[in-house]
């Protein structure tokens, strides 16, 4: 789809969506994923228009976008099954790549800009329960034969419930940073750097996990190995908590990311404070802090109230 729709823009359109594609990953520090989903979203979005108008020279076509095709292009998506969710991706996506030619070129881009995103209801994060989340860690380590394999596994989870790690942040570390300190830094999302404190049983998680692999974790290396001795994929970890959770009963939420999710809600419940957590996690935002831990609007009131200079005086 994609090789059919770059053969449909001209390449002056092409070019233009390489620079700002090139301007994203240079400001954002975007992953190579997230690149290639703004390639796809918006290469869909330029073809569609070039189309529409039957027009393939240079730039014309993107730049007398009004709000009529705008309509039109989104019913054309919803006409392919895109979800509403999966269409205001695309939007925002499409939005952002005007935005940077408008300012280059030099054109009015408010058609696109002011184009509102399909309404869909956002879904929430949803938390085990504290004896599910022991469980799950426990019940990870019967998935494997081989002992190291089940110890690297609980060592992988622990990090996500533990210490509230992203899988991927977790399958970053390098064999330089074993034995984990008592403290670890963490870059996460646009190479946000951020500390955070490691539980015992994680240390001790993963250094079962090291005293037993039997591969050299040498210092630039992946810390945690597959069982070819490459690095772990995340998939890896997500099939070993598919077939814990069907053992146990869980639903089909009990995914690594939601143990980072139980992280955060559990250390709520247990009186923690929500900006702190917030550093934790490495949220920009408190109120992406507030659904992530499924706090309700009561609980998040008090906080504010605890933080606010009026309630210390």
């Amino acid at each position: 789809m994609a090789g059919l729709n770059t053969l449909l823009i001209s390449p002056a359109a092409r070019d233009a969506l390489e620079s700002w594609l090139s301007h994203i990953a240079a400001l954002r520090a975007g992953s190579e994923n997230t690149i290639e989903a703004y390639r796809h979203d918006v290469l869909g979005f330029i073809a569609f228009i070039t189309g529409h108008f039957g027009d393939q020279t240079g730039l014309s076509p993107l730049k007398k976008v009004r709000n009529t095709d705008m309509r039109a292009w989104m019913a054309h998506e919803r006409g392919r099954g895109v979800a509403a969710r999966s269409l205001a991706r695309q939007l925002s996506a499409v939005k952002s790549f005007y935005r940077w030619l408008a300012e280059r070129d030099e054109f009015d881009p408010t058609a696109v800009l002011s184009t509102r995103a399909p309404k869909f209801q956002k879904k929430l994060p949803r938390p085990l329960a504290q004896e599910a989340a022991k469980a799950m860690i426990e019940t990870v380590e019967l998935q494997s034969e081989k002992d190291w394999v089940a110890a690297r596994d609980v060592a992988v989870v622990t990090l996500l419930y533990g210490c509230g790690l992203r899988i991927s942040e977790a399958l970053s570390l390098k064999g330089r940073d074993a034995p984990l300190k008592q403290v670890i830094r963490i870059t996460g999302k646009g190479n946000k750097e951020r500390i955070v404190p490691v539980l015992a049983a994680a240390r001790e998680a993963v250094e079962r996990y090291r005293k037993i692999a039997p591969f050299e974790l040498d210092a630039d290396a992946p810390l945690f190995r597959g069982v070819r001795g490459g690095a772990l994929s995340p998939r890896m970890i997500a099939k070993a908590m598919e077939n814990a959770r069907h053992q146990l009963g869980l639903p089909a939420t009990a995914t690594p990311h939601a143990m980072r999710h139980s992280f955060a809600t559990h250390l709520l419940e247990a009186g923690g404070d929500l900006r702190a957590i917030q550093e934790l996690l490495g949220h920009a935002s408190l109120s992406t802090t507030q659904t992530y831990t499924a706090v309700d609007t009561v609980r998040l009131m008090e906080v504010y109230d605890k933080a606010h200079p009026r309630a210390q005086g």
